[in-house]
């Protein structure tokens, strides 16, 4: 049996309160990725209602509800989210991107990613980093007056929708994201 100095009652109860400060701020990191991913996807759906045939026949998606970029000549822009496979939340990631071009401006968008099958989703799963383009081929939609997908049309890997623009940001630039894994 130990005897309790006062000493060493301080120094177990800080580093229990250290230890439980710490958790405490991963969950509600964890917690305000999930909230705006929610609403994410429910202004989605109400904005964009082709993208409930995309939702329904994934097998998971990648959902950035808020990207923040800006650019004076250079650019850059930053994001986080979560992966969900089966509506649950299985990994969070976020997105860093450069640009370099013509482009001032500040915007925030959300994106996400449909994967069509599950080739697809584990290239995206298997590797530390990931670039679109670069590491897997998508279709890009942003132009929602001109979707139309049905079964029959939704053959390529991965969907990138692009909705809730906000703010301007003008200009012509060339682009590089990754998108990574982080700890939440």
């Amino acid at each position: 049996m130990q005897n309790w100095t006062r000493r060493s009652f301080i120094a177990t109860a800080g580093a229990s309160l250290t230890t439980a400060c710490a958790g405490g701020t991963e969950s509600r990191a964890r917690f305000k990725i999930d909230a705006n991913v929610d609403a994410a996807l429910r202004q989605m759906e109400a904005e964009l209602p082709f993208t409930t045939t995309l939702r329904n026949q994934s097998v998971g998606m990648l959902v950035m509800p808020k990207i923040t970029k800006g650019g004076l000549i250079i650019g850059g822009s930053y994001g986080e989210g979560s992966l969900l496979v089966g509506e649950a939340p299985v990994d969070y990631y976020s997105i860093v991107a450069g640009s370099w071009g013509l482009q001032i401006g500040v915007q925030q968008v959300a994106q996400v990613l449909f994967f069509a099958d599950q080739n697809s989703l584990q290239k995206f799963r298997s590797k530390p980093g990931w670039t679109l383009g670069a590491d897997l081929e998508y279709t890009l939609i942003d132009n929602a007056d001109a979707a139309g997908l049905d079964s029959n049309s939704i053959r390529d890997g991965v969907y990138s929708v692009v909705f809730g623009q906000a703010g301007l940001l003008l200009g012509v630039s060339l682009e590089g994201s990754k998108y990574n894994r982080i700890v939440r």
